[in-house]
């Protein structure tokens, strides 16, 4: 009696091998449905004439949508004047006489000082508003104004103005007057105000 053959058997070996090869097909093909399923999708969608895509798929290319503050109304637009009075020997007044800005829109406007005496004074300023109305909606994050500031002779100061119009505003504001009256105080003065945005320091008129 003959022993049998040592080794695996070559038949097998045979079947292993195609359903290695079954397996092998079965998985590129997996691969290449996954990988055709978007495009074969948005064919379909785009033939029926349904669009059924996101937000973001519907972006132009390299045209990421951009970040909007949804706190600023940039469908109003108001302006704002500036408007400075004095009571006595000084030179008081806006950088800027006007600007426009946005319902809830930071904005920074300077106001110039100057000391005209030759001795040392202590002023301050005090503010109003027109219409009356806006005063509730005119927020002001930093300001000079109800303070007591000291100027030496001749000295001159720039301070800033920092404020968001409140997008509650009554529609039919479109102008609001922010005035201020700078005139002189004694006492104890505080610290200047530091600006958020400084302008360029002007040199004193002669």
């Amino acid at each position: 009696m003959s022993n049998p053959p040592i080794g695996p058997d070559p038949t097998l070996r045979s079947d292993n091998l195609r359903m290695v090869g079954k397996l092998v097909v079965v998985a590129a093909l997996m691969f290449g449905f996954g990988y055709a399923l978007v495009p074969m999708y948005r064919a379909i969608c785009s033939a029926l004439g349904i669009n059924v895509l996101s937000v973001a798929e519907r972006q132009v290319p390299g045209n990421a949508p951009a970040e909007r503050n949804t706190q600023v109304d940039t469908s109003r637009v108001i302006t704002v004047e500036f408007d400075a009075n004095v009571r006595g020997p000084w030179d008081f007044k806006p950088a800027k006489r006007s600007i426009d800005v946005h319902p809830g829109e930071m904005a920074t406007v300077m106001y110039e000082f100057r000391n005209k005496q030759n001795r040392t004074m202590a002023a301050q300023a005090i503010p109003s508003y027109a219409p009356r109305q806006a005063m509730a909606h005119f927020n002001k994050i930093e300001c000079f104004c109800f303070n007591e500031y000291t100027l030496k002779a001749g000295e001159s100061k720039q301070w800033p103005v920092v404020f968001i119009v409140d997008p509650k505003l009554p529609k039919d504001v479109r102008t609001i007057t922010l005035s201020y009256t700078f005139f002189e105080v004694g006492g104890k003065t505080p610290a200047e105000p530091e600006a958020t945005v400084r302008a360029p320091v002007q040199e004193p008129r002669t």
